[in-house]
Protein backbone atom coordinates (compact mmCIF):
# COMPACT_ATOMS: atom_id res chain seq x y z
CA UNK A 1 0.00 0.00 0.00
CA UNK A 2 1.35 3.38 -1.05
CA UNK A 3 -0.23 6.65 0.11
CA UNK A 4 0.12 9.84 -1.97
CA UNK A 5 -1.14 13.38 -1.38
CA UNK A 6 -2.02 16.22 -3.79
CA UNK A 7 -0.60 19.65 -4.71
CA UNK A 8 -3.59 22.01 -5.29
CA UNK A 9 -2.26 23.98 -8.26
CA UNK A 10 -5.81 24.99 -9.26
CA UNK A 11 -6.38 26.60 -5.86
CA UNK A 12 -7.31 25.69 -2.31
CA UNK A 13 -10.12 26.71 -0.01
CA UNK A 14 -12.11 26.00 3.14
CA UNK A 15 -15.45 26.27 1.30
CA UNK A 16 -16.24 24.84 -2.13
CA UNK A 17 -17.88 26.98 -4.81
CA UNK A 18 -17.07 30.39 -3.32
CA UNK A 19 -14.18 32.79 -2.85
CA UNK A 20 -14.82 32.80 0.89
CA UNK A 21 -12.02 31.01 2.69
CA UNK A 22 -9.95 30.81 -0.49
CA UNK A 23 -6.15 30.71 -0.47
CA UNK A 24 -3.59 32.09 -2.86
CA UNK A 25 -2.26 29.30 -5.07
CA UNK A 26 1.39 30.26 -5.30
CA UNK A 27 4.80 28.66 -5.02
CA UNK A 28 5.12 29.25 -1.29
CA UNK A 29 1.89 27.38 -0.61
CA UNK A 30 2.72 24.53 -3.00
CA UNK A 31 6.06 24.23 -1.22
CA UNK A 32 4.37 24.10 2.19
CA UNK A 33 2.12 21.24 1.09
CA UNK A 34 5.00 19.36 -0.56
CA UNK A 35 7.30 19.70 2.45
CA UNK A 36 4.48 18.59 4.74
CA UNK A 37 3.82 15.49 2.61
CA UNK A 38 7.53 14.72 2.45
CA UNK A 39 8.01 15.16 6.20
CA UNK A 40 4.93 13.13 7.12
CA UNK A 41 6.02 10.17 5.02
CA UNK A 42 3.66 10.21 2.05
CA UNK A 43 4.95 8.20 -0.90
CA UNK A 44 4.48 11.10 -3.29
CA UNK A 45 2.18 13.82 -4.57
CA UNK A 46 -0.11 14.07 -7.58
CA UNK A 47 0.19 17.33 -9.50
CA UNK A 48 -2.94 18.00 -11.59
CA UNK A 49 -3.07 19.25 -15.16
CA UNK A 50 -5.40 21.32 -17.33
CA UNK A 51 -6.07 24.93 -18.16
CA UNK A 52 -7.34 25.52 -14.61
CA UNK A 53 -3.94 24.48 -13.18
CA UNK A 54 -0.39 25.75 -13.14
CA UNK A 55 1.86 23.75 -15.46
CA UNK A 56 2.60 20.47 -13.62
CA UNK A 57 6.16 19.99 -14.89
CA UNK A 58 7.21 23.47 -13.86
CA UNK A 59 5.66 23.04 -10.42
CA UNK A 60 7.22 19.61 -9.91
CA UNK A 61 10.65 20.82 -10.98
CA UNK A 62 10.45 23.77 -8.58
CA UNK A 63 9.82 21.36 -5.69
CA UNK A 64 12.69 18.92 -6.26
CA UNK A 65 15.15 20.72 -4.01
CA UNK A 66 12.53 21.44 -1.33
CA UNK A 67 11.91 17.71 -0.72
CA UNK A 68 13.99 14.63 0.01
CA UNK A 69 12.04 11.42 -0.53
CA UNK A 70 8.80 12.64 -2.10
CA UNK A 71 7.90 11.30 -5.55
CA UNK A 72 6.07 13.41 -8.11
CA UNK A 73 3.19 12.01 -10.17
CA UNK A 74 3.27 14.40 -13.12
CA UNK A 75 0.91 14.58 -16.09
CA UNK A 76 1.97 13.61 -19.58
CA UNK A 77 -0.54 14.72 -22.23
CA UNK A 78 -0.26 13.14 -25.69
CA UNK A 79 -0.41 15.59 -28.56
CA UNK A 80 0.77 18.72 -26.76
CA UNK A 81 4.50 17.97 -27.01
CA UNK A 82 6.24 15.42 -29.22
CA UNK A 83 7.06 12.02 -27.70
CA UNK A 84 10.79 12.58 -28.21
CA UNK A 85 10.74 15.88 -26.33
CA UNK A 86 8.56 14.42 -23.57
CA UNK A 87 11.08 11.57 -23.26
CA UNK A 88 13.90 14.09 -22.74
CA UNK A 89 11.84 16.06 -20.22
CA UNK A 90 10.99 12.92 -18.26
CA UNK A 91 14.56 11.59 -18.31
CA UNK A 92 15.99 14.92 -17.17
CA UNK A 93 13.49 15.25 -14.33
CA UNK A 94 14.11 11.67 -13.23
CA UNK A 95 17.88 12.25 -13.19
CA UNK A 96 17.76 15.59 -11.40
CA UNK A 97 15.29 14.34 -8.78
CA UNK A 98 17.21 11.15 -8.04
CA UNK A 99 14.65 8.83 -9.58
CA UNK A 100 11.54 10.37 -8.02
CA UNK A 101 9.38 10.71 -11.13
CA UNK A 102 6.05 8.97 -11.72
CA UNK A 103 4.15 9.61 -14.96
CA UNK A 104 0.39 10.16 -15.13
CA UNK A 105 -0.96 9.79 -18.67
CA UNK A 106 -3.88 12.19 -19.26
CA UNK A 107 -5.77 11.97 -22.54
CA UNK A 108 -8.31 14.68 -21.59
CA UNK A 109 -12.09 14.71 -21.54
CA UNK A 110 -13.04 18.36 -21.96
CA UNK A 111 -13.42 19.03 -25.68
CA UNK A 112 -13.36 22.81 -25.24
CA UNK A 113 -10.11 22.62 -23.30
CA UNK A 114 -8.58 20.22 -25.81
CA UNK A 115 -9.47 22.45 -28.75
CA UNK A 116 -7.96 25.40 -26.92
CA UNK A 117 -4.72 23.40 -26.81
CA UNK A 118 -4.96 22.60 -30.50
CA UNK A 119 -6.36 19.08 -30.08
CA UNK A 120 -9.36 18.30 -32.32
CA UNK A 121 -9.39 14.49 -32.40
CA UNK A 122 -12.62 12.80 -31.26
CA UNK A 123 -12.59 10.45 -28.27
CA UNK A 124 -11.73 7.25 -30.13
CA UNK A 125 -8.95 8.79 -32.19
CA UNK A 126 -7.45 10.42 -29.10
CA UNK A 127 -6.90 6.92 -27.75
CA UNK A 128 -5.37 5.82 -31.05
CA UNK A 129 -2.96 8.73 -30.78
CA UNK A 130 -2.28 8.00 -27.10
CA UNK A 131 -1.49 4.36 -27.95
CA UNK A 132 1.08 5.39 -30.55
CA UNK A 133 2.44 8.11 -28.29
CA UNK A 134 3.01 5.74 -25.38
CA UNK A 135 4.63 3.08 -27.54
CA UNK A 136 7.00 5.61 -29.05
CA UNK A 137 7.77 7.30 -25.70
CA UNK A 138 8.47 3.97 -24.01
CA UNK A 139 10.67 2.72 -26.84
CA UNK A 140 12.79 5.90 -26.88
CA UNK A 141 13.38 5.73 -23.13
CA UNK A 142 14.04 1.99 -23.16
CA UNK A 143 16.60 2.29 -25.95
CA UNK A 144 18.26 5.27 -24.27
CA UNK A 145 20.00 2.83 -21.90
CA UNK A 146 21.88 1.33 -24.87
CA UNK A 147 22.09 4.46 -27.03
CA UNK A 148 20.09 2.98 -29.94
CA UNK A 149 18.16 5.27 -32.30
CA UNK A 150 14.48 4.57 -32.92
CA UNK A 151 12.20 4.81 -35.95
CA UNK A 152 8.42 4.83 -35.81
CA UNK A 153 5.82 5.22 -38.55
CA UNK A 154 2.26 5.27 -37.21
CA UNK A 155 -1.10 6.70 -38.19
CA UNK A 156 -0.71 9.81 -36.03
CA UNK A 157 3.01 9.95 -35.18
CA UNK A 158 6.28 9.42 -37.03
CA UNK A 159 9.95 9.77 -36.04
CA UNK A 160 13.22 8.80 -37.71
CA UNK A 161 16.38 8.20 -35.72
CA UNK A 162 14.94 9.42 -32.41
CA UNK A 163 17.63 9.14 -29.75
CA UNK A 164 17.92 10.01 -26.07
CA UNK A 165 21.51 10.38 -24.86
CA UNK A 166 20.80 10.87 -21.15
CA UNK A 167 18.62 7.98 -19.92
CA UNK A 168 16.39 8.12 -16.85
CA UNK A 169 17.59 6.61 -13.59
CA UNK A 170 14.55 4.34 -13.38
CA UNK A 171 14.74 1.44 -15.81
CA UNK A 172 13.48 1.09 -18.39
CA UNK A 173 11.43 4.27 -17.78
CA UNK A 174 9.59 6.00 -14.92
CA UNK A 175 6.40 4.10 -13.93
CA UNK A 176 3.30 4.92 -15.96
CA UNK A 177 -0.08 5.62 -14.33
CA UNK A 178 -3.38 6.15 -16.08
CA UNK A 179 -7.07 6.54 -15.29
CA UNK A 180 -10.00 6.18 -17.65
CA UNK A 181 -13.41 4.51 -17.57
CA UNK A 182 -14.22 3.91 -21.24
CA UNK A 183 -13.54 0.59 -23.01
CA UNK A 184 -10.81 2.35 -25.00
CA UNK A 185 -9.19 3.51 -21.78
CA UNK A 186 -9.26 0.05 -20.28
CA UNK A 187 -7.72 -1.41 -23.43
CA UNK A 188 -4.92 1.19 -23.45
CA UNK A 189 -4.18 0.49 -19.78
CA UNK A 190 -4.11 -3.25 -20.41
CA UNK A 191 -1.66 -2.90 -23.30
CA UNK A 192 0.84 -0.32 -22.05
CA UNK A 193 0.35 1.09 -18.56
CA UNK A 194 1.90 0.00 -15.27
CA UNK A 195 -0.77 1.20 -12.82
CA UNK A 196 -4.47 1.74 -13.52
CA UNK A 197 -6.20 4.44 -11.45
CA UNK A 198 -9.89 4.89 -10.81
CA UNK A 199 -11.78 7.76 -9.24
CA UNK A 200 -13.54 6.97 -5.99
CA UNK A 201 -16.57 4.90 -6.91
CA UNK A 202 -18.35 2.42 -4.59
CA UNK A 203 -16.34 -0.78 -4.01
CA UNK A 204 -18.52 -2.95 -6.27
CA UNK A 205 -18.02 -0.56 -9.21
CA UNK A 206 -14.29 -0.37 -8.55
CA UNK A 207 -14.08 -4.16 -8.37
CA UNK A 208 -15.76 -4.45 -11.78
CA UNK A 209 -13.30 -1.99 -13.35
CA UNK A 210 -10.31 -3.76 -11.82
CA UNK A 211 -11.57 -7.12 -13.05
CA UNK A 212 -12.09 -5.82 -16.59
CA UNK A 213 -8.65 -4.21 -16.85
CA UNK A 214 -6.99 -7.25 -15.27
CA UNK A 215 -8.70 -9.60 -17.75
CA UNK A 216 -7.75 -7.43 -20.71
CA UNK A 217 -4.14 -7.24 -19.53
CA UNK A 218 -3.95 -11.03 -19.16
CA UNK A 219 -4.71 -11.36 -22.86
CA UNK A 220 -1.42 -9.55 -23.53
CA UNK A 221 0.49 -11.53 -20.92
CA UNK A 222 0.69 -8.46 -18.67
CA UNK A 223 -0.14 -7.68 -15.05
CA UNK A 224 -0.91 -4.22 -13.70
CA UNK A 225 -1.02 -2.52 -10.35
CA UNK A 226 -4.14 -0.61 -9.35
CA UNK A 227 -4.92 2.56 -7.42
CA UNK A 228 -7.68 5.00 -6.49
CA UNK A 229 -8.03 8.78 -6.32
CA UNK A 230 -10.12 10.12 -3.43
CA UNK A 231 -10.64 13.13 -1.19
CA UNK A 232 -10.77 12.59 2.55
CA UNK A 233 -12.51 14.29 5.47
CA UNK A 234 -11.38 12.62 8.69
CA UNK A 235 -12.04 13.80 12.23
CA UNK A 236 -11.76 12.14 15.63
CA UNK A 237 -15.50 11.41 15.65
CA UNK A 238 -17.93 10.53 12.87
CA UNK A 239 -20.17 13.43 13.85
CA UNK A 240 -17.31 15.90 13.53
CA UNK A 241 -16.35 14.49 10.12
CA UNK A 242 -19.85 14.92 8.69
CA UNK A 243 -20.06 18.39 10.22
CA UNK A 244 -16.83 19.24 8.37
CA UNK A 245 -18.33 17.90 5.13
CA UNK A 246 -21.37 20.11 5.66
CA UNK A 247 -19.17 23.10 6.34
CA UNK A 248 -17.17 22.48 3.17
CA UNK A 249 -20.31 22.95 1.02
CA UNK A 250 -22.07 25.39 3.35
CA UNK A 251 -21.72 28.31 0.92
CA UNK A 252 -22.94 26.49 -2.18
CA UNK A 253 -26.11 27.66 -3.87
CA UNK A 254 -28.25 25.78 -6.42
CA UNK A 255 -27.24 28.12 -9.25
CA UNK A 256 -23.53 27.38 -8.73
CA UNK A 257 -24.17 23.64 -8.66
CA UNK A 258 -26.32 23.80 -11.81
CA UNK A 259 -23.72 25.86 -13.67
CA UNK A 260 -20.97 23.40 -12.78
CA UNK A 261 -23.04 20.39 -13.80
CA UNK A 262 -23.91 21.99 -17.15
CA UNK A 263 -20.20 22.37 -17.85
CA UNK A 264 -19.40 18.79 -16.86
CA UNK A 265 -22.25 17.47 -19.02
CA UNK A 266 -20.56 18.86 -22.14
CA UNK A 267 -17.44 16.75 -21.59
CA UNK A 268 -16.94 13.43 -23.36
CA UNK A 269 -15.23 11.86 -20.36
CA UNK A 270 -16.90 8.60 -19.30
CA UNK A 271 -15.30 8.95 -15.88
CA UNK A 272 -16.82 12.39 -15.43
CA UNK A 273 -20.24 11.04 -16.35
CA UNK A 274 -19.86 8.29 -13.77
CA UNK A 275 -19.01 10.89 -11.12
CA UNK A 276 -22.14 12.88 -12.05
CA UNK A 277 -24.30 9.76 -11.89
CA UNK A 278 -23.29 9.26 -8.27
CA UNK A 279 -24.66 12.59 -7.01
CA UNK A 280 -27.13 13.52 -9.81
CA UNK A 281 -26.74 17.17 -8.83
CA UNK A 282 -28.61 16.57 -5.57
CA UNK A 283 -27.81 18.95 -2.73
CA UNK A 284 -29.75 19.40 0.49
CA UNK A 285 -27.97 21.97 2.69
CA UNK A 286 -29.91 20.69 5.70
CA UNK A 287 -28.65 17.12 5.25
CA UNK A 288 -25.48 16.75 3.20
CA UNK A 289 -25.54 12.95 3.50
CA UNK A 290 -28.95 12.66 1.84
CA UNK A 291 -28.49 11.40 -1.69
CA UNK A 292 -24.74 11.97 -1.52
CA UNK A 293 -23.48 9.18 0.72
CA UNK A 294 -23.32 6.71 -2.16
CA UNK A 295 -21.66 3.95 -0.15
CA UNK A 296 -20.76 3.73 3.54
CA UNK A 297 -18.54 6.75 4.30
CA UNK A 298 -18.20 7.54 0.56
CA UNK A 299 -19.57 11.04 -0.11
CA UNK A 300 -20.16 12.49 -3.59
CA UNK A 301 -20.58 16.09 -2.41
CA UNK A 302 -17.21 17.30 -3.72
CA UNK A 303 -18.29 16.48 -7.27
CA UNK A 304 -21.16 18.95 -7.12
CA UNK A 305 -18.78 21.69 -8.26
CA UNK A 306 -15.38 20.05 -8.70
CA UNK A 307 -14.47 18.27 -11.91
CA UNK A 308 -12.52 15.04 -11.92
CA UNK A 309 -12.33 13.18 -8.62
CA UNK A 310 -15.58 14.05 -6.88
CA UNK A 311 -15.89 11.70 -3.92
CA UNK A 312 -14.47 11.75 -0.40
CA UNK A 313 -14.09 9.27 2.42
CA UNK A 314 -15.84 10.85 5.42
CA UNK A 315 -15.65 9.48 8.94
CA UNK A 316 -13.63 8.88 12.05
CA UNK A 317 -10.12 7.41 11.74
CA UNK A 318 -11.21 3.80 12.10
CA UNK A 319 -14.00 4.17 9.54
CA UNK A 320 -11.67 5.79 7.00
CA UNK A 321 -9.00 3.15 7.60
CA UNK A 322 -11.60 0.38 7.19
CA UNK A 323 -12.78 1.80 3.87
CA UNK A 324 -9.16 2.01 2.66
CA UNK A 325 -8.66 -1.62 3.61
CA UNK A 326 -11.82 -2.59 1.72
CA UNK A 327 -10.42 -1.05 -1.44
CA UNK A 328 -7.03 -2.63 -0.79
CA UNK A 329 -8.74 -6.02 -0.58
CA UNK A 330 -9.93 -5.49 -4.17
CA UNK A 331 -6.30 -5.34 -5.29
CA UNK A 332 -5.65 -1.59 -5.00
CA UNK A 333 -2.12 -0.61 -4.02
CA UNK A 334 -1.93 3.15 -4.64
CA UNK A 335 -4.15 5.58 -2.72
CA UNK A 336 -4.01 9.22 -3.85
CA UNK A 337 -5.75 11.48 -1.35
CA UNK A 338 -6.48 15.18 -0.95
CA UNK A 339 -8.56 17.31 1.41
CA UNK A 340 -9.58 20.87 2.11
CA UNK A 341 -7.52 22.80 2.97
CA UNK A 342 -4.76 20.55 1.66
CA UNK A 343 -2.06 21.60 4.11
CA UNK A 344 -4.07 21.00 7.28
CA UNK A 345 -5.78 17.87 5.97
CA UNK A 346 -2.43 16.29 5.05
CA UNK A 347 -1.43 16.51 8.71
CA UNK A 348 -4.82 15.43 10.01
CA UNK A 349 -4.96 12.37 7.77
CA UNK A 350 -1.40 11.36 8.64
CA UNK A 351 -1.88 11.82 12.37
CA UNK A 352 -5.25 10.08 12.59
CA UNK A 353 -5.15 7.37 9.91
CA UNK A 354 -1.50 6.39 9.40
CA UNK A 355 -1.39 4.56 12.79
CA UNK A 356 -4.30 2.35 11.66
CA UNK A 357 -2.81 1.21 8.36
CA UNK A 358 -1.14 -2.19 7.80
CA UNK A 359 1.90 -2.78 9.99
CA UNK A 360 4.64 -2.70 7.36
CA UNK A 361 3.39 0.60 5.96
CA UNK A 362 2.75 2.01 9.41
CA UNK A 363 6.31 1.32 10.53
CA UNK A 364 7.64 3.20 7.52
CA UNK A 365 5.29 6.16 7.93
CA UNK A 366 5.59 6.81 11.66
CA UNK A 367 8.92 8.60 11.36
CA UNK A 368 11.09 6.29 13.49
CA UNK A 369 14.09 8.64 13.43
CA UNK A 370 12.39 11.44 15.35
CA UNK A 371 13.47 11.62 18.99
CA UNK A 372 11.21 14.39 20.35
CA UNK A 373 10.16 16.24 22.30
CA UNK A 374 6.68 15.57 20.93
CA UNK A 375 3.95 18.15 21.34
CA UNK A 376 4.12 21.18 23.61
CA UNK A 377 5.99 21.07 26.91
CA UNK A 378 3.48 21.11 29.77
CA UNK A 379 3.90 23.92 32.33
CA UNK A 380 7.39 24.64 30.97
CA UNK A 381 8.65 21.48 32.69
CA UNK A 382 6.93 18.24 31.77
CA UNK A 383 7.69 16.49 28.47
CA UNK A 384 4.63 14.85 26.91
CA UNK A 385 5.02 11.10 26.34
CA UNK A 386 5.16 10.00 22.71
CA UNK A 387 2.08 8.18 21.38
CA UNK A 388 3.05 4.60 20.44
CA UNK A 389 3.30 4.10 16.67
CA UNK A 390 1.05 1.05 16.80
CA UNK A 391 -1.70 2.86 18.68
CA UNK A 392 -5.18 1.56 17.74
CA UNK A 393 -6.69 5.00 17.48
CA UNK A 394 -5.59 8.45 18.67
CA UNK A 395 -8.92 9.30 20.30
CA UNK A 396 -8.70 6.24 22.53
CA UNK A 397 -5.35 7.29 23.93
CA UNK A 398 -6.61 10.38 25.72
CA UNK A 399 -6.50 9.87 29.48
CA UNK A 400 -9.75 10.99 31.14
Amino acid sequence: MKILWFIPTHGDTRYLGTSKGARVADFNYFKQVAVAADTLGYEGVLIPTGRSCEDPWTVATSLIDATRQLKFLVALRPGLITPSQYARIAATFDRLSGGRLLINLVTGGDQAELEGDGQFLPHGQRYEQATEFLQLWRDILTKSHTGEPHDFDGKHLQVKGARLLYPPLQRPYPPLFFGGSSPEAHELAAQQLDTYLTWGEPPAAVAAKVADVRQRAAQYGRTLKFGIRLHVIVRETEEAAWAAAAELVSHLDPATVARAQQTFAKMDSVGQRRMAELHKGHYNPDNVREGLEVSPNLWAGVGLVRGGAGTALVGNPQQVADRIKEYAALGLEYFIFSGYPHLEESYRFAELVFPLLPLDLRERLIQPKLTGPFGEIVANTHVVAQVPAAAPRPAELVTP
